[in-house]
Order: C-alpha cells, then sequence, then structure tokens
C-alpha cells in the first residue's frame, strides 16, 4: 500500500518534469517518464547514501564563511 503511493508520487513528479520536454501525445512519453522517474528515484538515494558527508561539507564551508572578514 505504501509503496504504491510512493510510485504514483515518483511517477507524478516525473509526469511534470518529462512534460516540459516531451509532448504527452508523444509515441515516447512513457519511456521518457519511466527514465526522468528512475532518475529522480537514483538521485534521492543518491542524497540519502551521502548526507552525512553533504551535511559535515556544507557546516564546514559556513563555518569558514563566517570566519572571513
Amino acid at each position: 500500500m505504501m509503496l504504491g503511493w510512493f510510485v504514483r508520487l515518483s511517477l507524478g513528479l516525473a509526469s511534470l518534469i518529462t512534460g516540459l520536454f516531451v509532448a504527452k501525445d508523444a509515441v515516447n512519453f512513457g519511456i521518457v517518464n519511466v527514465m526522468v522517474a528512475v532518475l529522480l528515484l537514483t538521485a534521492v538515494i543518491s542524497v540519502l547514501a551521502f548526507w552525512p558527508m553533504i551535511s559535515t561539507g556544507a557546516m564546514s564551508a559556513y563555518r569558514n564563511f563566517l570566519r572571513r572578514p
């Protein structure tokens, strides 16, 4: 049940992004839509996997920014 909601939300967001670049009545809209959904899923998983490194780097950059006169 929860997976269905995630897939529906993912494909809905992918449809919005795909609709900006491909006409909705194009033959390959479904294929491009699934490719965009997979890319979004990969991006979300990458951010979650590297979140400790991203947050540490951001905090370090912020501290360096505050130290500069």
